[in-house]
């Protein structure tokens, strides 16, 4: 992963950034605040930025729909609002919960919003009949954030109570519950693998569950404060996260350890979100900016999978060059194995005969050592190739794999 260059810088809320997101299929950013409003900012410099205004108490949550058409918010105004992503921002009102709404998210169909809030559920809705659909409510405290896996059949959650919980959208049922040891999570996100969730921590941690183990996966304490939100890259290989400490920190998590450590905020970070693509993503903080930054690893995962894809391609090859020599060794074989079975057969016969020569038999023994010495070394060569042929395979299958 390339370093992270601050590419854009975004000033228009009165108050703190709660949530940052990205259009799906435009160079946008989405922005909730405590100020009450979300805003829509544009990457071109001639774009002008649109506020929406109409949630009566802080934004504490803002997502695109998977189409980018449109916004939905959360608010401490108890109500979710689906706003049209244009420049007249008209939107509906969705009277969620009897508590503030902290979060909400589209399903991957479109077809759902979910949503947590401090009275303790997590609800489902329908999207085109703004209706609602189920409660999930076995939390025992506010539900500080709740995201949909990437095939939109489970949901994660994660609350005051200290638990993190995995429900079956379907059935409505929790299918497993982790505590968490110290603190509550402020933040949950789904891996691209739909794997395991990422849970941003009050104790300063980040932690990584298996949801098909069932157990902690990885754990970082790469910061001095609490967690406030994290977000997977695209790729799966990466995961951000952003502090009340003021640092943005990113981790590769193929070798499990924070690579990066970023400044650009005053105060808190409290918000951070990687692009579709993976080659930007934003933070928002306590100072009320908005910045978005580029990175480079979204090439860097192309130009991998280009290597990757030439070392299997010469893999292949080297495949095929070994069979073809074991083939040529073993037909080198074949010959001398028909002249040794013949020669074994003149001396059975010649053993008959009373007239057979003494020197004549000493001679066809020797060159029948000479012959066995020789398969000796041609069978050992066959073994060698036969085993670089079983790893180059093995190797093969697993570049085929990844």
């Amino acid at each position: 992963m390339s370093d992270p260059e601050l590419y854009e810088q975004f000033k228009g809320h009165r108050d703190a950034i709660t949530s940052v997101h990205f259009s799906p299929c435009k160079k946008q950013v989405v922005s909730s605040s405590l100020d009450q409003t979300i805003m829509l900012w544009n990457f071109t410099s001639d774009a002008k930025a649109y506020r929406y205004t109409g949630h009566t108490d802080a934004v504490l949550d803002v997502q695109f729909s998977r189409t980018g058409h449109l916004v939905a918010s959360a608010s401490r105004d108890r109500t979710v609002r689906l706003w049209v992503a244009d420049m007249k921002g008209e939107s509906s009102e969705l009277k969620a919960h009897q508590a503030a709404v902290r979060s909400v998210q589209f399903s991957p169909d479109n077809q759902h919003l979910a949503t947590g809030s401090d009275d303790k559920s997590v609800k489902v809705w329908a999207v085109q009949r703004t209706k609602f659909v189920q409660s999930l409510t076995e939390h025992t405290n506010w539900v500080r954030s709740v995201r949909w896996s990437p095939d939109g059949r489970l949901l994660a959650s994660c609350s005051d109570d200290r638990t993190v919980k995995i429900w079956d959208q379907s059935s409505g049922s929790c299918i497993h519950t982790f505590t968490q040891p110290k603190g509550f999570g402020h933040q949950v996100d789904f891996h691209p693998s739909g794997a395991c969730v990422g849970v941003a921590s009050s104790c300063g941690k980040v932690q990584i569950y298996d949801i098909r183990a069932m157990k902690l996966q990885q754990l970082y304490t790469a910061h001095e404060g609490p967690v406030s939100s994290l977000n997977f890259h695209p790729s799966g290989n990466y995961l951000i996260s952003g502090s009340q400490d003021s640092k943005i920190k990113i981790y590769d998590l193929l070798q499990a350890r924070p690579i990066y450590t970023l400044s650009g905020h005053q105060n808190q970070v409290t918000a951070v979100s990687f692009s579709p693509k993976g080659d930007y993503f934003s933070t928002g903080g306590q100072d009320c900016q908005i910045l978005v930054w580029k990175t480079k690893c979204d090439s860097e995962e192309v130009t991998a999978e280009k290597e990757r894809k030439v070392m299997q391609e010469k893999m292949v090859q080297e495949v095929a060059n070994l069979r073809l020599g074991v083939e040529e060794v073993e037909s080198i074989l074949e010959t001398p194995c028909r002249n040794m079975a013949k020669e074994m057969n003149v001396i059975a016969s010649k053993e008959n005969k009373e007239n057979q020569e003494q020197g004549s038999d000493k001679e066809v023994l020797r060159q029948l050592a000479n012959m066995n010495k020789n398969l000796d070394t041609l069978t050992k060569t066959v073994l060698l190739m036969e085993k670089r042929l079983s790893l180059v395979e093995d190797q093969v299958r697993l570049l085929s794999n990844k």
